[in-house]
């Protein structure tokens, strides 16, 4: 019996994917990451309701599921660098800033809709929270180095905000009076 060597082809100088916000619809400039995130952290909340008179024998509360909430995560301490290039950094700040902003031109007046993407869609989301920190600096005061927090939440991607119309479609769903119908 012959021996068999399997070869696995590698690939040759493999890109790196950089993890981006990718706007959606194109309403916002995309938030391409200089350096990757060294960790994100995700957390989702599970809503139970107690009805403090209906108690069991171990006069524990009765609870009843309520529903999920979307998926938080953050995209913990991105590095943004510049110094090499003596430029500010804030180019780079001032994209990421567009996120926690009120689109121009938008008659819903609300910040952008991102998809988060890192070799592969993970969610569509919402900036909720963004903080920065300028902690490098030439001899002029330009900032050339910053570390960055961007605090996302999930969104239906079939039920976006903005949208004019629910993506329910329950019988038992209402018309909204102003928009004339489901």
């Amino acid at each position: 019996m012959a021996s068999q060597t399997i070869v696995i082809p590698q690939k040759k100088n493999p890109q790196l994917e950089k993890a981006k916000l990718v706007a959606y619809n194109s309403e916002a400039p995309d938030i391409e990451l200089m350096f990757n995130p060294t960790e994100i952290s995700f957390s989702r909340t599970v809503s139970w309701k107690s009805d403090p008179g209906n108690r069991g024998t171990t006069l524990l509360p009765k609870v009843n599921f309520s529903g999920v909430e979307p998926y938080k995560f953050t995209l913990k301490q991105l590095l943004f660098d510049t110094y090499e290039t003596k430029q500010s950094v804030m180019k780079y700040i001032d994209i990421i800033k567009k996120g926690v902003e009120t689109i121009e031109q938008n008659p819903d007046k609300r910040p952008p809709v991102y998809i988060f993407t890192w070799g592969r869609e993970y969610f569509h989301c919402v900036i909720t929270s963004l903080t920065y920190n300028l902690n490098m600096f030439l001899t002029d005061g330009t900032p050339v180095r910053a570390m960055v927090d961007i605090s996302l939440q999930e969104v239906d991607k079939n039920n976006l905000p903005g949208g004019r119309e629910s993506a329910s479609k329950g019988s038992n769903r209402q018309p909204h009076p102003s928009l004339g119908g489901t």
